[in-house]
């Protein structure tokens, strides 16, 4: 008489591996509050996409290289001044 289930391995084999393996490679879900937006350091600028006006753009561009500080620095002090 051939018995259909070895007694030895009372559970399925591959079933018994894939939950050794889920478990082992699984991380643990932590209950931490989500991360901080991350804060800019001081003096370090970002790039950014903007659109001006054309007269705008002539304006301070009309002095050479040095442009996009020229915005920089008028944008700092109309900050600045309403700040």
């Amino acid at each position: 008489m051939v018995e259909t289930r070895d007694r030895r391995r009372p559970t399925d084999a591959r079933a018994a591996a894939e939950a050794a393996f889920r478990k082992a490679t699984t991380k643990p879900v932590a209950a931490s509050p989500a991360p901080a937006a991350p804060v800019a350091a001081p003096g370090v600028r970002e790039s950014v996409s903007l659109r001006l006006d054309a007269s705008v753009l002539e304006h301070f561009q009309k002095d050479g290289p040095g442009w996009q500080d020229r915005i920089n620095a008028a944008l700092k002090a109309l900050v600045a001044r309403e700040g």
